[in-house]
């Protein structure tokens, strides 16, 4: 049954049919110091009394909101004069509607920082206003604002909502999610795909009274899916327009959802509600469907005072969600909030506000979303090891380098990033890796001719050398050695580091940011004798580094080294030694030799080679 102006049961807003008496109504409350009630061009919408209704439960007093620097009103001629009153106030200063352009808060412009777009919904058509929002965006800390409506009575009652302070208890947020499983943060209460399946979320939605909800899941211009729920644009006072295509409920009784499980999102009751699926909030020119199914103008004909839309598709996930609600939590705006994490991964912003947005909480800093270098090398190297043909398929570390790629694939998502946290993965990847280091480590050992130590020859074969790497270097031996890069030509190989000396030959190979290695040792040995070796590293990154030495297979019978491996904690960029000895057998073969100093850190190897030649053992002294 339709509600008459004189039985809308409260004080807070006066709603009015004739244009005259608006227009008067109006200037009464701009002229009052102290306000009772804000004065509403209904123009015989029973829709928007039903929801002057609601929006009483919401509002506990009046005030009017900080301006913008600049307004524009469009289509001014479709406006009531009342209502055009009644924005004035909301910006210092108003221009015409020919000097909108995509250059009005380009730097330096006078007055760039704000601009309020005033305008029913017809009128707000992609150019020039995406420029506008997407030149703000780009300057950093200028904003744009909306005020529109279906027609002049929504946009009227859109407008009175912007002098409405909400109730101090009304304090309550919430997150609806079909697509995210986010843990809950302070006071924002969280709903994910499994409180969907468990509880009545219509009736969670529309019983309460929420300062805050957010809604995401897919969709389009008419509906956002909540697991069987589904919450709704069509508002049915609206006039349908049959040369707009519509959904499927415009053709006939049939929704392709429940009907007992639609949410009318006119019937909810919170002060600011954001739509995080695609396509919410399109431009008029942009619309897949008719208004009349928009869930954006039906947001606006309800009892809420901001609505964040978002007019195209978006990738919006666990990042956005974990800053909306930091955002929530500190009071601070949604939409910029939103928007500082999602365009990492598009470049525009993806939500835009309606309202005059006046939360004065700081805005959160967004979480780190890059992932850290170490996952991306650890990615690269996994990928070499395991998609080329350098590992065979029954080597005994696949499976756990199998396991780690999974992981490492996964933690390069920016949902990854947000859903654990960067330093939460740092830990579990170097835990990851110092296990492997250490199994890499002791397969070089019990077998020095595994596969792992011919990668950089597989590499090497599979590379190129980068003309601009070449240099000098100094060798082990005190010559000068020529260092250079062999660049991969494919995935499955990696960069290589190479330095060969005119006497000792391809004396040092190692991976792109492995450890440098040093080698200090004699030059002879007897049989017999023990030789020491003084191996120094420096590590590309702060951590654990895994060494070792080994002997080539015609000497290994005969010398035994020891210890078999070390474990040195490295300062990046430090240069730290250790000693090995190789304890040469009195019954060696005199001749030349050489052994291969060899250094672990993140699945990185590096080798370096040291000539020395066993001399035979002493005889007895005369």
């Amino acid at each position: 049954m339709a509600i008459s102006p004189t039985e809308v049961s409260t004080t807070l807003f006066t709603p009015i049919d004739g244009d005259a008496e608006y227009a008067e109504a109006v200037a009464r409350f701009l002229a009052s110091p102290r306000p009772e009630s804000v004065p509403v061009w209904v123009n015989g919408r029973a829709d928007l009394l039903s929801a002057m209704q609601l929006a009483a439960g919401l509002y506990g007093g009046i005030a009017r909101p900080a301006p913008y620097e600049r307004g524009v009103l469009l289509g001014a001629d479709e406006v009531p004069a009342g209502l055009r009153s009644l924005i004035g106030p909301l910006a210092h200063h108003w221009l015409d509607e020919e000097e909108l352009s995509g250059r009005l808060l380009d730097e330096g412009t006078p007055g760039s920082r704000s601009l309020l777009v005033v305008a029913v919904y017809s009128r707000l058509t992609s150019d020039p206003v995406l420029e506008l929002v997407r030149r703000a965006h780009r300057s950093g800390g200028r904003q744009v604002g909306f005020l529109t409506g279906r027609d002049a009575a929504s946009m009227a009652w859109f407008t009175a909502k912007q002098f409405c302070l909400p109730d101090p208890a009304v304090d309550a947020s919430g997150l609806f999610t079909s697509t995210d499983r986010p843990d809950a943060l302070g006071k924002v209460q969280v709903y994910d795909d499994r409180a969907l399946e468990r509880q009545d979320i219509g009736a969670r939605l529309l019983e309460g009274r929420w300062r805050r909800v957010l809604l995401q899941g897919h969709g389009r211009d008419d509906s956002i899916n909540l697991a069987d729920f589904t919450v709704c644009g069509l508002n049915p006072a609206a006039p349908r327009r049959p040369e707009l295509l519509g959904p499927r409920c415009a053709y006939g009784p049939d929704c392709y959802k429940p009907r007992e499980k639609l949410i009318p999102l006119n019937r909810v009751q919170a002060v600011e509600v954001v739509l995080s699926s695609c396509n919410n909030g399109p431009f008029a020119d942009a619309v897949a469907y008719d208004p009349r199914y928009q869930l954006l103008l039906n947001a606006i004909d309800g009892a809420a005072r901001d609505v964040v839309a978002a007019p195209t598709v978006h990738d919006s996930a666990r990042p956005e969600n974990a800053i909306w609600m930091r955002a929530a939590e500190a009071e601070a705006p949604s939409a910029p909030s939103l928007n500082a994490t999602i365009t990492d991964a598009q470049p525009d912003p993806a939500y835009w506000h309606f309202g005059m947005a006046d939360d004065r909480g700081t805005r959160p800093d967004p979480a780190p979303q890059e992932p850290d270098p170490l996952v991306l090398s650890t990615s690269s190297r996994l990928t070499a090891y395991l998609a080329g043909g350098l590992l065979p398929a029954r080597h005994p570390l696949r499976p756990r380098l199998t396991k780690l790629a999974g992981k490492a694939e996964r933690w390069v998502t920016r949902q990854a990033t947000a859903a654990e946290g960067s330093s939460a993965i740092l830990r579990g990847l170097s835990d990851d890796l110092q296990s492997l280091d250490h199994a890499i480590t002791a397969e070089i050992v019990g077998n020095p001719e595994t596969e792992f130590t011919d990668c950089h020859a597989y590499f090497g074969q599979r590379s190129s050398i980068d003309p601009e790497s070449v240099c000098n270097v100094r060798c082990h031996c005190g010559r000068i050695a020529r260092q250079f890069v062999k660049r991969a030509l494919v995935p499955t190989a990696l960069d290589t580091v190479v330095t060969v000396c005119v006497r000792c030959g391809d004396m040092a190979y190692r991976l792109a940011d492995s450890p440098e290695l040093r080698v200090e040792a004699s030059e002879e040995v007897s049989a017999g004798g023990t030789l020491r070796a003084r191996v120094q590293v420096r590590a590309a990154r702060r951590g654990p580094v895994r060494l070792g030495v080994f002997v080539p297979r015609h000497l290994r019978s005969d010398c035994t080294v020891t210890p078999e491996q070390r474990k040195v904690r490295a300062a990046g960029g430090q240069w730290h030694e250790v000693e090995f000895s190789l304890v040469v057998d009195a019954g060696a073969h005199p001749q030349a030799y050489y052994f291969t100093a060899f250094a672990v850190q993140d699945l990185g190897l590096s080798v370096a080679r040291w000539d020395f030649g066993v001399l035979p053992a002493a005889g007895p002294s005369a």
